[in-house]
């Protein structure tokens, strides 16, 4: 498994401790940096606010050949929910060319639907692949929430690309097959995101939300095993999600170098398999509205 830099950070103020994204001249430093160390995959999306443009602008630096580089992107999402399927193509394309333009590049590496849903339509699915053909993007997929848009996705002839989430807390995929199942077909390439769900597996029993007032005993049993063994959150985190050997890459976010640093270094490290299974066993059965930022109810 490799590293994935998210851009999420970069174009909107995202996390639920309320972070502020870095500067533009920032966000590229850490793209750079990010890039001259080892990781060669970046995802962007047109719902991340500006984030494709401070990735455009990374790129038009040339700091490192595009051709080392593997970008993905995201299709806006619920955009061909009132076009005619006989317009899907014409639609998507033109989404590709105007994302093409901001990102700075001639092609994509992985272009995604954003709109989770869209994996149970073939013909949106059929659409997205017959654009591919065409040569501007080279893997074409979905982006998932629940494990039966992950299935649907690995059974789908059109799809060979998927991101879905996965954590210590969000074991859903692991629970229900999913990378059993994507072993076994071995057809889909699959990025893991969410690892730290927006902060959330971070946080300190103090600043957990009042809407998330379930998290307390969760986080209260993360604190212990993380004093158990003498390891940090983000190492949990991180090391958690890369023994999956159907993940590809772990996606994660940045808001400076300093976390890159960081970062990088923890997913070269390695620990016990004992700790693993703790984890698995004492975190298996946590509640979807927990888990899933879009089911939070802030209130």
């Amino acid at each position: 498994m490799k590293l994935c830099l998210g851009t999420v950070q970069f174009g909107l103020d995202y996390g639920i401790k309320g972070q502020k994204k870095p500067s533009i001249e920032d966000s590229v430093k850490i793209l750079d940096y990010a890039t001259q160390n080892g990781i060669d995959n970046i995802d962007t999306a047109l719902a991340y606010g500006n984030a494709e443009e401070v990735v455009g602008e990374f790129l038009s630096k040339k700091t490192i050949s595009r051709d080392k580089l593997f970008i993905i992107s995201k299709f806006k999402p619920n955009e061909l929910d009132e076009v005619k399927p006989e317009d899907f193509k014409k639609t998507i394309r033109s989404n590709l060319e105007k994302q093409l333009k901001r990102l700075n590049t001639d092609y994509l590496d992985s272009y995604v639907f954003h709109s989770s849903r869209y994996a149970f339509d073939e013909e949106k699915l059929r659409a997205m692949y017959e654009i591919k053909q065409e040569g501007k993007i080279r893997h074409c997929g979905v982006s998932v929430y629940y494990p039966d848009e992950a299935r649907i996705c690995i059974e789908s002839p059109y799809v060979d690309f998927m991101q879905l989430p996965s954590s210590i807390f969000d074991q859903r995929m692991l629970r229900e097959g999913i990378f059993d199942l994507a072993l076994k077909n071995g057809s889909t390439q699959i990025h893991s995101r969410s690892a730290f769900i927006q902060g959330l597996i971070l946080m300190s029993e103090a600043e957990v939300p009042p809407f998330l007032e379930g998290a307390k005993p969760i986080i209260k049993k993360i604190d212990i095993i993380c004093k158990k063994y003498n390891v940090s959150r983000i190492k949990l985190a991180m090391l958690f999600v890369k023994q999956f050997d159907a993940i590809s890459h772990l996606v994660f976010g940045v808001d400076n170098i300093e976390q890159v640093k960081e970062d990088i270094k923890i997913f070269q490290e390695d620990f016990s398999s004992d700790i693993l299974k703790e984890i698995a066993d004492e975190f298996k059965d946590i509640s979807t509205d927990i888990v899933m930022p879009s089911l939070w109810v802030k209130g």
